[in-house]
């Protein structure tokens, strides 16, 4: 029936920023930056990869009341919104390394583990992150 994923979604609660920490930090590319009129359509992929997108949205209208989107950026801030990112590295300590040099934050150093070596990390606004240099 499906063949393809084509998006995802975050929350974020300063879309500036984030573009500054996903883009400019973590070196992904912006797929798409418009002006819906109703809010902002911003979205970021893996370099060489649009086709496979994350959504960075600011909780608010027209999704939801400004009552919940006030919860929202609370439970975002708190990193319990449940939704995570998990990107792939040819090497991981290299990239943690790097990261960690442009102030990166990091939840969990580079670790083996069965299927890889993995760490992980909090973008500004809480959401987790995690990336994997695959085992060979």
């Amino acid at each position: 029936m499906f063949n393809a994923i084509t998006h995802s979604q975050i929350y974020v609660l300063d879309q500036d920023e984030a573009l500054d920490f996903y883009v400019g930090k973590l070196g992904l590319e912006v797929a798409a930056d418009v002006n819906l009129g109703f809010m902002r359509w911003l979205a970021v992929s893996v370099p060489g990869h649009p086709e496979r997108q994350i959504l960075l949205e600011k909780p608010g209208a027209p999704a939801m009341s400004e009552e919940t989107a006030e919860q929202v950026r609370d439970l975002v801030t708190k990193g319990v919104m449940g939704g995570w990112l998990i990107l792939t590295t040819p090497d991981c300590r290299k990239t943690y390394e790097t990261l960690l040099a442009q102030g990166v934050e990091f939840t969990e150093e580079p670790t083996e583990r069965p299927y890889g070596i993995d760490c992980g990390l909090r973008d500004p606004f809480g959401n987790r992150i995690r990336f994997t240099q695959p085992a060979a």
